[in-house]
């Protein structure tokens, strides 16, 4: 029997009325990619938003930028050059051997882990779910997503909410602010009759306030660069609110300090934590700085008596707080797969209706 071969004109037909992939892209580095020390290389400093997003808007029709303390990553719809070098160039470094990339569904899956806190240190937090819904804000007001941008975006918030209400992800409250808290009472014990000092007056130090609350600290001291910031803080939770020109004159007077805040430059370094110490002997000082870029001076674990963790230090704790969460997990990822599996389905859709709507330039 002879087979009829499909004519140049019919393949060419039909590859023309085939829905094309899902036009969707994640680049980024993130802890399990690269250390603080890159991580920082690739973050977003105060002011820089609109220049990163201006550069990336020259690549893709959409752009999305989600940036936190563990994580750097750009979302692109209807990408015209390659990812990579679209992300070194915003920033400026070269980070390939630290960057992931993730195309079509793949990409659609990973920004629906992150979401539902899947892919962060602390697997189920609930800080990224704002996170993400704030960067896509911003995109949205910058007149950055459009169709395809805005459903996945829609789709991840909602994929996060399904995990955290259907698996008891989140019930248990394990953060990298819990965390840090754990780690400065496994340093010094009972923080009952320690002072605390909180660098910074955002969503982050608020948790940490919170916890060091829940640890027994009664005295705690916030600072930050915008004063008022730092006193509806400390009126919120409970604390003494201090302005950043006067933060070494209150540093002797912590046991614990602990640094969330973005910031140009180191804010503390050696000679201010030595000259903190010089006047409080046998009394150590713990310092955790969980802030990317980081903002006390690395220099700062040479001075005696000081002991200084970041980021890359909370992996142990948060390892040993997440034994329940993990155990959720296989659910969490068949709601997540039942998630892009429909995302998938409305593109097809999608591309097939828009399809047919346009006339077959290969057959005029």
């Amino acid at each position: 029997m002879t087979l009829a071969c499909p004519t140049a004109r019919q393949m060419l037909s039909r590859a023309a009325s085939r829905p094309a992939p899902l036009d969707f892209v994640v680049v980024g580095l993130n802890h399990q990619t690269a250390p603080v020390e890159v991580r920082e290389r690739a973050a977003v400093r105060a002011g820089e938003e609109d220049a990163l997003l201006a550069h990336l808007a020259r690549h893709a029709a959409e752009v999305m930028l989600l940036a936190t303390c563990n994580r750097t990553e750009v979302y692109l719809a209807g990408l015209h050059t390659d990812p990579v070098a679209a992300f070194e160039g915003a920033w400026g470094h070269a980070l390939e051997g630290h960057l992931y990339v993730h195309q079509g569904e793949a990409a659609v899956r990973h920004l629906y882990r992150v979401a539902a806190g899947l892919d962060s240190l602390v697997v189920g937090e609930t800080q990224i779910q704002g996170q993400v819904k704030r960067a896509w804000q911003a995109a949205q007001e910058r007149g950055l997503t459009g169709t395809l941008l805005n459903k996945i975006a829609q789709g991840a918030l909602a994929a996060g909410k399904r995990v955290r209400s259907e698996t008891g992800m989140g019930d248990k409250v394990v953060s990298v602010s819990s965390a840090a808290v754990e780690l400065a009472q496994a340093a010094l014990g009972d923080l009952g009759r320690r002072s605390a000092l909180i660098i910074g007056a955002g969503e982050t130090a608020e948790l940490t306030l919170t916890h060091l609350r829940a640890a027994g600290v009664q005295d705690v001291i916030v600072v930050n660069r915008t004063a008022a910031r730092a006193q509806a803080l400390a009126e919120k939770l409970g604390g003494r609110a201090c302005a950043h020109e006067y933060l070494q004159e209150v540093l002797p007077e912590a046991d614990v300090v602990i640094a969330s805040s973005a910031a140009p430059h180191y804010v503390l370094n050696a000679p201010d934590v030595q000259a903190a110490l010089a006047g409080r002997p046998q009394r150590p000082m713990f310092l955790i700085d969980i802030s990317v870029p980081r903002i006390l001076n690395p220099d700062i674990a040479d001075v005696p008596h000081a002991h200084l963790r970041n980021l890359d230090d909370l992996t142990g704790i948060v390892s040993r707080n997440m034994a329940s969460r993990r155990a959720a997990l296989p659910q969490a990822e068949a709601i997540l797969r039942e998630q892009t599996a429909e995302l998938g389905r409305w593109y097809l859709t999608r591309e097939a209706q828009l399809a047919r709507r346009t006339p077959n330039a290969a057959c005029a």
